[in-house]
């Protein structure tokens, strides 16, 4: 089992996240989506128990689901009842989880005039000062039963979602960025959507060698031609450590998705090549990577053989090469 697994195993099946409006819960839900969890908002108490025999959930194997529901004031009526609820669902030995998130009430206060919203308990007309003090007093009960508290009121989002991930996927800092590895060829278009282009055309070209040409760099001939010269050996060398440079970076920053574009002339061997050695390389530095060639089958003919000029459009070969 690997260690990421390991760390799934021990993630809770059900995690109830409350606390006090205006402290984070939105940007919690997007850290347990992040996480794999079905996400469900302003659940009533009373359905919890009907959601966790729910199968089928999207995206989730049955054997691997886990919840993350938010339970707080706005539904008054039935938050009463999550108590009783709780102990149900103890008794039944579902392995939950309560979250509290919280704030200075100065704080909160500001952060609802800053969005300006309406607080939840304040439809009466009270001030927005009234509806936190109202809510306190809903919430106390839930606040001192909590497996974790965590005060927001000098938290940037970053530090939320690190302090989270901490609590409930130590270990998975680097899973939680999606990185897209993927080659392209320079003829077909450059990428849109990329956060990283890197340009390889300098490297010495397959194409050229009439034994490699209609092969692509998924094939062991191809890949030895690219990856094992002295030009690609230095090239690696200086592209590993840039990632090992950003790539902690864009974890920090809580960036969810990464897409790293390698490119060549067709799209058919460097880049391909390429992009399959760095995702390798991820892997290994434990990023949950996946790996794409958005153009290696653009070549192909009818019977699935790429085409003899695939790469009609490369510069020509310099001499003595």
């Amino acid at each position: 089992m690997s260690e990421t697994e390991t760390d799934l195993v021990h993630m809770p099946e059900l995690v109830i996240v409350s606390g006090m409006s205006g402290a984070g819960r939105t940007e919690a839900m997007h850290v347990f989506e992040d996480l794999g969890y079905f996400c469900v908002d302003n659940l009533p108490s009373s359905l919890i128990g009907n959601l966790l025999e729910l199968t089928g959930m999207p995206g989730q194997p049955d054997e691997k689901r886990r919840l993350a529901v938010v339970c707080d004031a706005r539904n008054r009526d039935f938050f009463i009842n999550l108590t009783a609820e709780l102990n149900k669902l103890k008794a039944l030995g579902i392995d939950y989880r309560v979250l509290f998130l919280d704030a200075a009430d100065e704080k909160l206060i500001a952060r609802y005039k800053s969005s300006r919203r309406r607080h939840p308990l304040c439809a009466d007309g009270a001030s927005i000062a009234q509806g936190i003090e109202r809510e306190r007093d809903l919430l106390f009960e839930l606040r001192e039963n909590a497996h974790h508290v965590i005060d927001t009121t000098d938290m940037l989002p970053p530090q939320l979602r690190g302090s989270i991930r901490a609590l409930f996927a130590p270990g998975e800092d680097r899973t939680g960025l999606s990185v897209t590895v993927y080659s392209f060829g320079f003829k077909h278009g450059a990428p849109l959507d990329a956060d990283l282009v890197m340009d390889v055309r300098f490297l010495p070209n397959p194409f050229y060698d009439p034994d490699l040409r209609s092969l692509t760099g998924l094939d062991a001939p191809v890949r030895d031609f690219v990856l094992y010269r002295s030009e690609t050996e230095e090239f690696q060398k200086r592209w590993h450590a840039l990632l090992d440079c950003v790539m902690p970076g864009y974890v920090a920053e809580g960036k969810q998705q990464l897409a790293i574009a390698i490119g060549c002339t067709g799209g058919q061997h460097r880049s391909v090549a390429l992009a399959e050695a760095t995702g390798d390389y991820l892997k290994a530095k434990g990023y949950r990577v996946s790996i794409a060639h958005r153009d290696l089958k653009l070549a192909e003919n009818a019977d699935g053989h790429l085409v003899a000029d695939a790469e009609a459009a490369a510069p020509a070969p310099v001499s003595g090469r």
